[in-house]
C-alpha cells in the first residue's frame, strides 16, 4: 500500500488535472516541489500530513535557501505548499492549516527579449516560399508574430479553428480558456498561400485535423519549431538568442509601442491576470522616453 505522505500528492495532483485544467509542464513542477517537501519531512521522520508542524515547514524553506534555489523555484514551491494544504483542509484531512504565513521571495524582474521591427521582417523573408516546408515555416513565424500565440498553441492549431473571412483564431489555451485572436493581413496571406499550396503536398493524400503538418503528415512539436526558429535567426544574422516566445513578447511590445491598451493586449496573449501583461509596460515606457528626446524641441535644442 502506499504510504499518506505520497497518496495524498497523487490525490491532489489528480484533482488539479481534473478539475483546473493545469498544463502537463506545471504539474510535473508541482509533483517535484511536493514530493521533495515529502522527502525532507520523511528525514524528520513524519509519515502524515498531519503530523507536520509549523516549525517543520520553516525549517523546510530554510532548506531549500541553504540548497541556494533560485528565488524563483522557491517561490514556486511555496506556491505549491499552499495550494496543497488548501486542498488538504478541504478534504478534511487536516484540521487546521500548520503552515507558516511565508513571504514568497521576490525574484529579480527578467524583463522580455524582443525583436527590433527590421529584426522580425529579415527573420519573415528567411524561409524559402518556394518550398513546401518554407511556406510552411513563414506562415507560421507571420501568424506567430501577428497574434503572440504561445508555442504550444500554435503547434496544436487544428484547421476548424482558423476563420478566414474573419481573420480571427479561436485558441483554446491555459486552464482549458477560449480566446478569440485577431491577425493580419499578412498572416492571412501566408495562411492561405501554406493551405493552397504547402499543406497539401506535405499530406499527399492523407487528412490531418492539424493545420500545419511535417513530411510526414504529423503535426509539428513544439521542440521542433523551436530548432526551426533559432535556424532562421542564425541565417537572418540576428545575434540575439530568439525563441518562439521572443516573436510573442515582439507582439506585445510592438502592439503597446504602437498606442494599444493593456487590457486589449491582456485579452489577446491569454493572461488571466493584468498584472503578467504589465511587464511589456516598461518596454513600452523606455520606447516613449526615446521618442520624447528624439522630437521634443526643448530636447532637440539640447542635442544642438
Amino acid at each position: 500500500m502506499k504510504e499518506q505522505l505520497s497518496k495524498r500528492i497523487d490525490a491532489f495532483l489528480a484533482m488539479l488535472a481534473a478539475e483546473k485544467g493545469l498544463s502537463r509542464n506545471t504539474l510535473e513542477a508541482y509533483s517535484r516541489d511536493l514530493n521533495r517537501t515529502a522527502d525532507f519531512l520523511r528525514g524528520r521522520r513524519i509519515a502524515a500530513w498531519e503530523e507536520a508542524q509549523a516549525h517543520h515547514l520553516r525549517s523546510y524553506l530554510s532548506w531549500l535557501h541553504d540548497r541556494r534555489l533560485s528565488a524563483r523555484s522557491v517561490a514556486r514551491n511555496v506556491v505549491a505548499l499552499r495550494q496543497f494544504y488548501r486542498f488538504l483542509e478541504q478534504e478534511e484531512i487536516i484540521g487546521e492549516n500548520p503552515l507558516p504565513p511565508l513571504l514568497l521571495p521576490k525574484a529579480a524582474t527578467k524583463l522580455p527579449h524582443a525583436l527590433g521591427r527590421d529584426e522580425v521582417r529579415v527573420l519573415l523573408a528567411e524561409p524559402d516560399p518556394s518550398t513546401p516546408l518554407g511556406l510552411r515555416d513563414q506562415a507560421m513565424i507571420e501568424l506567430l508574430y501577428a497574434t503572440g500565440l504561445r508555442v504550444s498553441e500554435l503547434v496544436s492549431l487544428q484547421t476548424h479553428q482558423i476563420d478566414l473571412q474573419g481573420d480571427y483564431l479561436t485558441v483554446r489555451g491555459k486552464g482549458a480558456k477560449v480566446r478569440l485572436v485577431p491577425f493580419g493581413r499578412w498572416a492571412r496571406e501566408g495562411l492561405v498561400r501554406y493551405l493552397r499550396e504547402a499543406r497539401p503536398r506535405l499530406l499527399r493524400g492523407r487528412t490531418s485535423a492539424f493545420l500545419f503538418v511535417t513530411r510526414s503528415g504529423r503535426p509539428l512539436t513544439r521542440q521542433g519549431f523551436w530548432k526551426l526558429i533559432r535556424g532562421y535567426a542564425r541565417a537572418a544574422g540576428i545575434e540575439k538568442r530568439v525563441t518562439p516566445h521572443t516573436l510573442r513578447h515582439s507582439f506585445a511590445t510592438h502592439l503597446l509601442e504602437g498606442g494599444a491598451d493593456l487590457r486589449s493586449v491582456q485579452s489577446m496573449l491569454g493572461h488571466a491576470d493584468i498584472s503578467t501583461t504589465q511587464i511589456y509596460t516598461h518596454l513600452s515606457r523606455t520606447h516613449l522616453k526615446e521618442v520624447h528626446r528624439k522630437y521634443h524641441p526643448r530636447e532637440r535644442a539640447v542635442k544642438g
